[in-house]
């Protein structure tokens, strides 16, 4: 596989982790580079992870895997939108703005990785290796998730408490998304 349909991979892969690191950017209104660091650490390990554990399933499961991952990742995403919404119309603004729990930075990032699984077992039934895969799959992760926060701060200062609410529907959107084209384009 060459390195150009691997990068292309990577990019395709880190749309879900932009988007959803675009809507914490909003939301998270003292977000500094640590943050920013350790939610695009964490997007860009999952996603990198991700390959790595189907690769290593093979083929065996692949059916068992696709049949709910789509699933998962709507349920995840759309508690972890509702519950922002939630917090957008009956919380304070300083509620409404804190920071990314470990519990909801880990339901996002596995929410935003599953499909990448599948990547890791198609490289595995094609026989390719995979720790190529993995590391540029892990960087574009981790660049594009640090290019959403810093876009969804941006915004998110200028726009208040609102901008809370907007993510969560985001969020939903994207799970909502990954379901429809699992269903119907699968």
């Amino acid at each position: 596989m060459s390195l150009i349909s691997i990068i292309i991979i990577a990019v395709g892969l880190s749309m879900d982790s932009l988007a959803v690191s675009i809507s914490n950017g909003l939301s998270i209104r003292n977000l500094d580079i640590s943050k920013s660091i350790i939610i695009a650490l964490s997007f860009a390990v999952f996603q990198a992870l991700m390959p790595l554990l189907g690769w290593f399933a093979g083929n065996g499961i692949e059916a068992y895997i696709q049949e709910i991952d789509h699933w998962v990742a709507f349920v995840l995403l759309s508690f972890i939108g509702g519950k922002m919404i939630y917090e957008g119309v009956f919380k304070s603004e300083e509620a409404t703005s804190s920071n990314l729990s470990g519990f909801t930075l880990i339901g996002q990032s596995i929410a935003t990785s599953i499909d990448a699984f599948a990547v890791g077992i198609s490289l595995a039934v094609l026989d390719y290796e995979i720790m190529t895969p993995v590391i540029i799959i892990g960087l574009v992760t981790f660049v594009f998730s640090i290019i959403g926060l810093q876009l969804g701060k941006y915004f998110g200062a200028k726009l208040g408490k609102s901008v809370t609410i907007f993510g969560g529907f985001i969020l939903i959107g994207i799970g909502l998304k990954i379901l429809i084209e699992h269903i119907y384009f699968a």
